[in-house]
């Protein structure tokens, strides 16, 4: 709609049909700057194809499959006691469109997936994710942990198990291909993971069977899933958390028959409608060891922090979402004779809402990055890995539900009204900082990293490498290297005895400090002056002191020489 819109124009915008990928100019540049050319350009089409349909058919899917959750039938109709999760068609297609398709939960474990000969990066599955979510979130659950099922499996796995599994696994056949899930949670054993009570006996033919109660399980009818249990005494089991160990749960056994597990109920939910959660019953159901006995929570922790990170993915596509709706109606909403991204206030909540969101991205990558160099094997990368996975779960999932909601206040009305995406967006993103940890949970794990894996210096480092590598007004540059260190200083004080109180605090300064040193960093080599202003306001914002009562106030020599840094980074 022009300035100059005609009186008849329809005053509600509707986004609905936009390309997500091609109308995302920001994405471009940062592909650009991480991922190798001919990658990129490799897969341009791939990621203007699910930009079209995550804006178009997937985002209508996805609202349908939300209004059609998944119902349990106990029998069929003949009377035989097998159970089925029905889903609806349209969850079914987007199952076909992420898992066969685009390959969202294989294209990390094969060499030949969407034309591409060779593995490619984790970004790329991130970028995938990121677009695909900006549509439908609950099926993302699935994909994860398909993904990390896959890996882990891979990893601890005897290669019996392996060669036996990993081709349904990663096949992009429909009709062939296993999905994955992970049965982790029980009603007394939340996070406290040495309190799991589901027990593990193990027959005389080395076999082993599981029996317990798992409280909530989303994909239950997944075709394996991975479960932690302890030996019972028979078995040698011991308490606390070195009993526990990491077992393999098939749906069904090799003569087709279903696995002595069942689905007790289906959970009625706030978001994530579309994909079925709940609560299993173990009845010496068959499974597998996996990897050592007694190391079951070292061995899930892998699994665990892959799917942290693919959390972390999806509260950045959330937002970038909610973020690209609002920026839509008020560049095409009128009121008072102007469109009200011409209003100051407009302007000045979008830069609010655009901030995390950016923030998100930038760490997306960052992240993606180092789990790359993590499983290369380069020196000090997994330390990296280690923190950088905790503080962007924590964060950005908590940022997500402030994003969402007040995204949704920019539509007005309509934005409260089920038949737009506004609603099932902020319902989604409570899921983020609930799932795989808490707020409380994943923030401790951040210090755990700092005093486990020494990952402070090695992140402090990174950031350093990355202010070095970075073209900025010296003001600023010193600016970000004081509030680092500050921030260092706080978290080494809430890694001492007594100092856990103080561990979301420093999560989210190390985050803050972190993002905005790499925003800059993006800034100064894609030339975004967008991109450095926001990392100017993180630093103002989101960091250093301010007084609510005064106006905002851009440290002046945060922007010395900023018009040969912008023409450095042009040329």
């Amino acid at each position: 709609m022009s300035e100059h819109a005609p009186e008849h124009a329809h005053p509600i915008p509707d986004r609905h049909g936009q390309n997500l990928f091609s109308t995302d100019t920001e994405l471009h540049a940062l592909l650009a700057l991480y991922l190798p050319d001919d990658l990129r350009a490799h897969m341009q089409p791939h990621f203007e194809r699910l930009g079209g349909l995550a804006g178009g058919l997937l985002d209508e899917l996805a609202g349908t499959a939300d209004r059609n959750p998944p119902t349990l039938e106990q029998r069929t109709r003949t009377g035989l006691d097998e159970q089925k999760v029905v889903k609806h068609p349209a969850y079914i297609e987007m199952e076909r469109l992420a898992l066969s398709e685009f390959g969202l939960a294989a294209v990390s474990h094969r060499d030949d997936t969407l034309g591409w000969h060779g593995k490619m990066p984790p970004l790329v599955k991130y970028v995938l994710t990121y677009l695909f979510v900006q549509a439908e979130f609950g099926l993302c659950c699935p994909v994860s942990m398909t993904d990390s099922l896959t890996r882990t499996l891979k990893k601890f796995g005897t290669p019996e198990l392996v060669a036996r599994y990993l081709p349904r696994l990663t096949s992009l056949d429909f009709d062939e291909l296993a999905q994955g899930a992970m049965f982790m949670t029980e009603q007394a054993a939340g996070s406290d993971i040495a309190a799991t009570a589901t027990l593990a006996h193990q027959e005389a033919d080395g076999s082993w069977r599981l029996t317990g109660d798992k409280w909530f399980c989303s994909n239950p009818d997944a075709d394996f899933a991975m479960v932690l249990a302890r030996a019972d005494e028979a078995s040698g089991g011991v308490a606390g958390m070195k009993g526990v160990s990491l077992f393999l749960l098939p749906r069904r056994l090799d003569d087709g028959s279903l696995n002595r597990y069942r689905i007790i109920r289906l959970k009625h939910k706030l978001g994530t409608r579309s994909m079925a959660s709940g609560e299993i019953r173990l009845e010496g159901a068959r499974a597998y060891l996996v990897g050592e006995a007694g190391r079951g929570f070292v061995q899930m922790v892998d699994m665990v922090n892959n799917s942290r990170l693919s959390n972390g993915v999806r509260a950045a596509g959330l937002m970038r979402r909610a973020v690209a709706e609002a920026e839509f109606i008020a560049s095409e909403r009128r009121a008072f004779g102007r469109t009200l991204a011409q209003m100051p206030l407009m302007q000045r909540q979008l830069d609010k809402l655009r901030l995390p969101a950016e923030q998100a991205r930038t760490m997306v990558c960052q992240t993606a990055l180092a789990l790359a160099r993590s499983d290369a094997g380069e020196p000090d990368a997994y330390a990296l890995l280690r923190i950088l996975t905790p503080l962007i779960k924590f964060r950005a999932c908590r940022d997500a539900r402030k994003v969402t909601g007040d995204a949704m206040e920019v539509r007005g009305g309509c934005g409260y009204i089920e038949e737009w995406s506004d609603a099932r967006l902020v319902r989604d993103a409570h899921l983020g900082s609930i799932w795989e940890g808490t707020s409380n949970i994943v923030a401790l794990d951040v210090i755990r990293a700092v005093k486990r894996e020494g990952s402070l210096p090695v992140l402090r480092a990174h950031c350093e490498k990355l202010l070095a590598d970075a073209t900025l007004a010296p003001g600023f540059a010193k600016a970000l290297r004081d509030a680092l260190a500050r921030a260092a200083a706080l978290t080494e004080t809430a890694a001492h005895e007594g100092g856990d109180v103080l561990a979301r605090q420093a999560a989210s300064a190390l985050y803050h400090c972190t993002s905005a040193i790499a925003m800059a960093w993006e800034a100064s080599h894609t030339g975004s002056a967008a991109r450095l202003h926001w990392a100017q306001l993180v630093l103002l914002h989101r960091v250093l002191p301010r007084d609510p009562l005064s106006p905002d106030a851009m440290p002046a020599d945060w922007n010395t020489a900023a018009s040969e840094r912008s023409a450095t980074a042009l040329a």
